[in-house]
């Protein structure tokens, strides 16, 4: 690519393709550099250093996850939606490993808040609504909901469900099928203040 093709945009598409071929840690400017035809020096015009490029890619990754996820939530409610959307979860992360490990980049506040973050955080809210839940108990299952997804694609990622011969289809669709049994039998909230026993 010639150096005047070179634009901030591109960079993050070169980062994140490189990302998921060689894995989050092995993507550097100097490579990202080699792969755009340029020095690692032409690329700071686009970037200030290591860390703002994986930001880049984590910003790139959570509107394209967005965009498959809203696509997936079109005209479905309730364990559809959620079955829908968790898939779409775990798709990206299987087809970009490089990408969705780069979502777990922290963002500063600012970047937060201009990234697609939200969209991820409105469209869970948006299938919990199909379960009747409001908040507080709305974000206590935002957190569920993004905890199990995420430990799972990460586990399966890493190849931590290799060593049973039972496979991982069958046990992502019994967790999905779980998960709206918990959310249909979502336990009341104790008022504000109320001791709680543990």
């Amino acid at each position: 690519m010639a150096r005047g093709a070179v634009t901030a945009d591109r960079v993050a598409e070169a980062a994140a393709e490189l990302a998921d071929e060689v894995g989050l840690e092995g993507m550097t400017v100097s490579e990202v550099a080699r792969r755009l035809g340029v020095k690692d020096a032409n690329l700071y015009a686009h970037i200030g250093n290591a860390h703002e490029l994986r930001v880049r890619v984590a910003v790139l990754a959570l509107a394209e996850l967005a965009d498959r996820g809203a696509v997936a939530l079109a005209g479905r409610a309730g364990k559809e939606a959620l079955v829908a959307f968790a898939d779409v979860y775990r798709d990206y992360g299987r087809e970009h490993p490089g990408r969705y490990a780069a979502m777990r980049v922290e963002l500063d506040p600012e970047t937060a808040r201009a990234s697609a973050g939200r969209r991820h955080s409105d469209m869970m809210r948006a299938i919990l609504r199909g379960y009747a839940l409001e908040e507080p108990d709305q974000t206590d299952a935002v957190r569920l909901l993004g905890s199990v997804f995420h430990g799972f694609v990460s586990l399966e990622g890493s190849g931590g469900f290799r060593h049973h011969p039972r496979g991982a289809d069958e046990s992502w669709s019994r967790v999905l099928d779980t998960l709206d049994v918990a959310l249909r039998a979502w336990p009341a909230s104790a008022p504000a203040g109320a001791e709680t026993s543990r």
